[in-house]
């Protein structure tokens, strides 16, 4: 390991001489590569000279690193190749290996010059070398000791260069859990500018989330958590005790969101439409965005329910925090929870060993916006009531409760107040929700919508399949603004993305150009042609008086009551006739 017993030779020299002092003989103490460390006496003048041309003796012990008596200095057979060897004035010799693990750093000479010398060794021989021993036990102990302080100053300043490039934070923790060194970046994920010197305190949480442990940590008062891992450094020096090294939970937050959020997203002025109902709709949106309370946003399918939840989202003073979206009728009801509200290592059989985070915490300081909520399961209906009261969560396998601060939007496009009568749907969750309702007109109702609609998706998608565009024959829009569009605007942009890819190289979009089943649909539209000669057929004239009946009176519960009535039949042959005409 390459000790050094220069590092410690003022403490070496101390004991040549203690031991010079207790035996009355001369005393010189050598290193590996045979170099005097100490000496005294005739070899107090020649410390830090190099032995290596005359110490046979020395290099004896190196290759057997045993202890060698010279009892005849000159006579003996390692004294043969000495160039002092006919003129040897030395009495008698001892020579120690000094060890630390087996591995020779040094040797300890004890030479005696005179006769009286030599027999006061060899009277006491057997307590001398056990002296001598203790003294090669205490040197090769301080030159551990040494050797530790070496690596540990070197590790410490491996740390203090390392931890000022990484984008985690890192703490070093001393004695009395006093934050002795930081990052920058720690400052930074704590949000307090002066970390040194200050007392922290880390508390383990019980939860692992994607193999990373929580904890809690207290500094001046604050409460933060943060996911990482606390690792005792083992240094014998009060400034380092243990190395923290994290992230915090909203950091955490923010990168599994940029790795999974791919959103469109368009401010309320940038929603298209110039009917009365989206012009009411933008109006409504602006009104509601500064608000925290929640939204209950309805509508048919394809009518664009996300697009008006990320309009709010877009116009409010959380536009810098996350939107977080989760479709409710997507996720198997088994994985729903888990999905809302995460889950810790070894939650439960068949979970991700990592544990998650839920959608919920992912949009902390954000906006979640609940699709299709009436899909969700009864009992998670419950569990999300409580969360809407209560503003905090527990993780599935946790006994943590973590506030969070998330304004809710929720959509739907199935009748609420209906699925409340078949107790299909908690009514107070439902008033829970519909704090702000807003509702989204279909297409069919909305038909001066229709044009600029399909002149931003021919835009878009001749540019993205890169055909040239050059206009579309007025017949074939009119045919388009006089479809059903049972699919709303999603039906319509699909519909326009087909003529796109049809399209000739003139660039004209025509009938010819429309989809097959466009036409296949026609028998059931809602618009009547005014043309003599056209008969319309009865199940559309049908449809269209309810659809009348349903624009004057709401499409609420009470409102298809009072429908019905106006159209003199029951009310379940009401649903029934509407359910039998939309499935067409």
């Amino acid at each position: 390991m390459n000790f050094n017993l220069c590092s410690i030779q003022d403490i070496v020299q101390e004991y040549a001489e203690v031991i010079a002092q207790v035996s009355g003989v001369d005393v010189e103490v050598v290193d590996e590569k045979l170099y005097r460390v100490a000496g005294t006496g005739l070899y107090a003048g020649g410390v830090n000279q190099d032995m290596s041309f005359e110490g046979y003796v020395y290099k004896h012990i190196l290759d057997t690193g045993e202890t060698k008596v010279i009892y005849n200095p000159g006579e003996d057979i390692l004294c043969f190749n000495c160039p002092n060897c006919s003129n040897c004035k030395e009495t008698i010799e001892i020579s120690m290996p000094i060890k630390v693990d087996e591995e020779i750093i040094g040797i300890i000479g004890l030479v005696g010059s005179s006769t009286d010398q030599r027999d006061l060794i060899l009277q006491n021989e057997k307590l001398y070398l056990e002296f001598i021993n203790q003294i090669a036990y205490s040197i090769a102990a301080k030159a551990s000791d040494q050797k530790e302080k070496e690596s540990n100053l070197a590790v410490i300043a491996i740390l203090n260069s390392v931890i000022d490039y990484t984008e985690q934070g890192v703490l070093i923790i001393g004695k009395g859990n006093i934050i002795t060194r930081n990052n920058e970046s720690a400052e930074k994920q704590l949000g307090i500018s002066t970390l040194k010197g200050k007392t922290v305190e880390i508390i383990y949480t019980g939860d692992e989330l994607n193999n990373i442990s929580e904890y809690k940590i207290t500094i001046d008062n604050k409460e933060l958590f943060i996911m990482g891992e606390v690792h005792p450094l083992g240094i014998r020096d009060d400034q380092y005790a243990s190395l923290l090294i994290f992230k915090n939970s909203k950091t955490i937050h923010s990168d599994l969101y940029e790795m999974t959020a791919t959103l469109k997203t368009l401010d309320a002025k940038n929603i298209i439409g110039s009917s009365e109902a989206t012009k009411t709709l933008k109006s409504n949106i602006r009104k509601v965005a500064g608000s925290n309370s929640t939204v209950l946003i309805t509508g048919e399918s394809g009518t664009g329910k996300e697009m008006v939840a990320t309009a709010i989202w877009r116009e409010s003073d959380r536009r810098t925090q996350k939107f977080v979206a989760v479709n409710c009728a997507a996720i198997p009801e088994s994985l729903l929870e888990s999905e809302l509200f995460g889950y810790v290592k070894g939650a439960f059989s068949g979970a991700d060993p990592r544990g998650r985070i839920g959608k919920f915490e992912l949009a902390n300081q954000g906006i979640i916006f609940l699709d299709e909520i009436g899909d969700m399961p009864i009992y998670l209906q419950a569990k999300l009531l409580r969360v809407l009261q209560e503003r905090t969560i527990t993780r599935i396998g946790s006994n943590q409760v973590i506030p969070i601060d998330v304004r809710v939007i929720a959509a739907t496009n199935k009748d609420l107040k209906d699925m409340i009568e078949t107790k299909k749907f908690r009514e107070d969750l439902y008033y829970r929700l519909n704090v702000i309702p807003l509702s989204i007109k279909p297409l069919r109702e909305r038909r001066e919508d229709i044009e600029e609609l399909t002149d931003y998706f021919i835009k878009r998608y001749s540019s993205l399949l890169n055909k040239p565009y050059s206009y579309i024959e007025r017949s074939t829009m009119e045919l388009l603004k006089n479809h059903m569009w049972r699919g709303n605007v999603r039906e319509l942009e699909n519909t326009v993305e087909f003529m796109i890819n049809m399209m000739e190289s003139d660039g004209v979009l025509n009938d010819k150009t429309l989809p097959v089943d466009f036409f296949e649909d026609v028998s059931t539209e809602v618009v009547i042609s005014n043309n003599p000669n056209i008969i319309t057929p009865l199940k559309e004239l049908e449809l269209r008086e309810i659809q009348k009946a349903l624009n004057i009176f709401g499409d609420t519960t009470e409102g298809k009551r009072k429908a019905a009535a106006s159209l003199g039949i029951g009310l379940t042959t009401f649903y029934r006739r509407l359910e039998e005409l939309s499935n067409k």
